[in-house]
């Protein structure tokens, strides 16, 4: 689909393989001058490797690519910043000891130069900040900044080395509602000025609301381009996946079931990542929700209730008895974990995925003195697979080798399902569905609901304000360590949330 204008980059052929899987198959795309254009697919379907390629970071085997008309020299990321390409990544990459200037001024002079020209850079930075309404204190430090001025001066740094074109690759994961509206305030202002922008989110009623046009990845190969308008979020959603996805539906709680965990004025950890006064209450057959921006003492919370860490003040009882900080015990006592860093975290990625699903079970379920029962642990082990469609690896292959949605089917596979066929008393969910793709969300998200409609007590720790709305039976929200009391969807609006996410105080959040 060719843009009316004369574009400002073009992809033309776009082919990239790493050994027998094409990454990106002959992949042809146009943007232009003062144009969104939202790149959307799965997981693995090539967003992140074409985006490399025009970056400089990896070269095309075939293609090619110009950039105001220009050929843009391959693998050379240096030549893509000199012809005006910025990028703006879901994790930011400032020195949060460094002021903001000194962050947006990093690495744009030579280094032979005896001095910094800092008068200059605070000049240029200021005359950025105004033409695209970016307000921002050129000295505070990073480290003092909120998440949203944080992702300001991301952007202020590709636009103050004069990129012209802007990636930006999920912007509002970590913001909140009133954080995204200032940012597609900021959109509007660039794009009317001529900036030509790729929007890539998994957020598809954001990518109706600001792009011009969509392009759809899967499988390496582009399928689809059309005009947003007229375009549905479940057309979006078939184009990603290749077929309809069902939508998680949720039945409201009949009636709350016994109370399973609760925290009374509970304070942990050191810093902003800490609890602090915490009061919380966990009941059989319901999930409770937890809204906020990562870094708020969300991670605090999920390794208290897991076992991994200790309370320095309040009381935490399970099932009416002090919750010890044992996780194997805990395990025991029917308490599943979905951890936040799946990866690093949920799994052990050297070892076999045999051994990862049975790794939280196997000294209490797995052994005979001091030997490894295999053959039931192997045994288990496909069990998950095949109850939980975990595909891409054997038995024997690394763990690394799952994609992620495969990688977090193991993990829920591992919490879920015990050896003895019990179903878990507590599931602490947290962020289960970061980075997944839409198909792998709404089975995650569905297998919650089962988990909640056979009894269990299900916190869901999430930055996603919609998955946080769509499947919380009460939700409270997390800022700087404390935490609101838990309410029903009905007592929140995106804006009453967004405000309690902040910091913020309001009558419906009080």
């Amino acid at each position: 689909m060719a843009i009316a204008t004369s574009p400002v980059l073009r992809l033309s052929g776009i082919t990239k393989r790493f050994g027998t899987l094409v990454a990106n198959d002959a992949i042809s795309l146009e943007l232009g001058s003062g144009e969104v254009l939202a790149l959307l697919g799965e997981n693995g379907a090539g967003k992140s490797t074409l985006v490399s390629i025009l970056f400089g970071h990896y070269t095309a085997d075939g293609g090619s690519i110009e950039v105001f008309g220009k050929p843009l020299p391959p693998g050379d990321p240096r030549a893509a910043l000199a012809a005006g390409i910025g990028m703006v990544h879901q994790h930011f990459t400032l020195a949060d000891n460094l002021t903001v200037l000194d962050n947006v001024m990093l690495g744009s002079e030579p280094l032979w130069q005896p001095f910094s020209r800092r008068t200059a850079g605070r000049t240029r930075l200021a005359q950025v900040a105004a033409q695209f309404g970016l307000a921002v204190r050129p000295d505070a430090r990073v480290a003092q900044l909120s998440v949203g001025e944080r992702q300001r001066v991301e952007i202020l740094k590709a636009l103050y080395r004069g990129a012209r074109i802007l990636i930006l690759d999920e912007p509002t994961a970590v913001l909140t509602p009133q954080e995204s509206e200032a940012l597609f305030t900021t959109l509007g202002q660039m794009v009317a000025q001529g900036l030509a922008i790729i929007f890539i989110s998994h957020k598809l009623d954001e990518v109706l609301r600001v792009s011009r046009r969509v392009a759809v990845l899967r499988g390496g190969r582009l399928v689809a381009q059309a005009p947003t308008a007229g375009t549905s979020q479940e057309q979006l959603a078939q184009w990603m996946v290749g077929q309809s996805v069902a939508q998680p539906q949720r039945a409201p709680v009949r009636a709350a079931g016994e109370t399973v965990c609760e925290l009374a004025d509970v304070s942990a950890g050191t810093g902003r990542e800490r609890l602090a006064h915490a009061s919380l209450v966990l009941r059989a057959g319901e999930i409770t929700a937890i809204a906020g921006v990562s870094g708020n003492g969300q991670l605090i919370l999920a390794e208290l209730l897991c076992g991994t860490m200790k309370s320095t003040a309040g009381a935490v009882t399970l099932l009416g008895k002090p919750l010890r900080a044992d996780p194997a015990r805990l395990v025991e006592q029917g308490v599943a974990r979905i951890p936040e860093d799946r990866r690093d975290v949920g799994v052990v990625g050297d070892l076999p995925v045999w051994e990862n699903a049975v790794s939280e079970r196997l000294r209490t379920s797995f052994t005979r003195g001091p030997w490894v029962r295999r053959q039931a642990a192997r045994g288990h082990a496909r069990r998950i697979q095949e109850a939980y469609d975990v595909r891409g690896a054997g038995l024997d292959s690394s763990a690394r080798a799952f994609s992620g949605g495969n990688m977090q089917k193991l993990i829920l596979g591992r919490a879920l399902l015990a050896p003895d066929g019990r179903p878990p008393r507590m599931i602490v969910a947290h962020q289960p569905t970061w980075g997944l793709d839409i198909g792998a969300v709404a089975y995650v998200q569905r297998q919650l609901i089962a988990a909640r409609d056979a009894g269990a007590a299900v916190l869901l720790i999430s930055d996603d304000l919609d998955e946080v709305m769509a499947l919380g039976d009460r939700i409270a929200v997390m800022h700087a360590g404390r935490l609101t009391p838990a309410h029903q969807p009905s007592h929140w609006t995106r804006d009453t949330i967004g405000l309690a996410m902040a910091g913020v105080p309001s009558q419906a959040a009080a």
